[in-house]
């Protein structure tokens, strides 16, 4: 059980708390330790998914989770129009975005029925408490045909490539992290991989939400996986 005292992974019942106190400790140092520990590869992740959204310029998209802006830039530079969410007042504070940022739960966006034209969310659905009510509000904030990117992180398929980024993820990541930032955050990070369904589960619950035309892919041989729906 991942509710178990050796287990970096938090109490279910805890889990928002001590997500959020976390991502408050590790904003300072965040955004440098993920270039460094995805060897910058997190950037070309991030531009994939803003391709995929296929929205008009100047179209309103909402980055759920958005920590210190990486996605809300990535969005701008595409000439969308980005707001942030995110529920840590640290990340918040350490956000390098021009973009209008909200501190709000990501399962009760702040905005009206269809109000935006997309939706992004990076490495963070193995964070949410409640991932469906998380999937469900994407859908109610998007207008019909709005689009969804969701971006996290992925077990390779390949055997060899298995190996490689189990050792980083589950070595490398948390040795470096602890040096650098927080130990116990960067214990937590490779190990929260256990909150995420199954690829065809977690495909299911997307299109239960209410998206249609759901395509999934792998990115970085495999470390990435980027989900893109159309609201129905």
């Amino acid at each position: 059980m991942i509710e178990t005292s050796t287990s970096p992974l938090p109490p279910v019942d805890e889990k928002a708390r001590a997500v959020e106190d976390m991502f408050d400790r590790i904003a300072p140092r965040y955004d440098v330790l993920n270039r460094v520990l995805t060897l910058r590869m997190d950037v070309g992740w991030r531009r994939a998914a803003v391709r995929s959204l296929r929205l008009p310029a100047g179209a309103r998209v909402v980055d759920v989770a958005c920590g210190t802006g990486d996605f809300c830039r990535e969005l701008a530079r595409a000439g969308y129009r980005p707001v942030g969410v995110d529920f840590s007042a640290g990340m918040l504070a350490a956000a390098r975005t021009d973009a209008p940022l909200v501190r709000a739960d990501a399962a009760r966006l702040p905005l009206p029925d269809g109000s935006v034209d997309g939706v992004t969310c990076g490495f963070a659905l193995r964070n949410f408490a409640d991932l469906d009510a998380v999937v469900t509000e994407c859908a109610r904030v998007l207008r019909l045909h709005g689009r969804i990117a969701l971006l996290d992180v992925n077990e390779p398929a390949s055997a060899p490539a298995r190996a490689v980024h189990g050792f980083w993820f589950r070595k490398v990541v948390p040795f470096v992290g602890g040096l650098v930032s927080d130990r116990q955050a960067y214990a937590y990070l490779p190990a929260s991989t256990a909150y995420l369904p199954p690829r065809g589960e977690l495909l299911a619950r997307v299109r239960s939400a209410g998206f249609g035309d759901v395509v999934h892919r792998t990115l970085g041989a495999g470390a990435a996986q980027l989900i893109t729906g159309t609201c129905r």
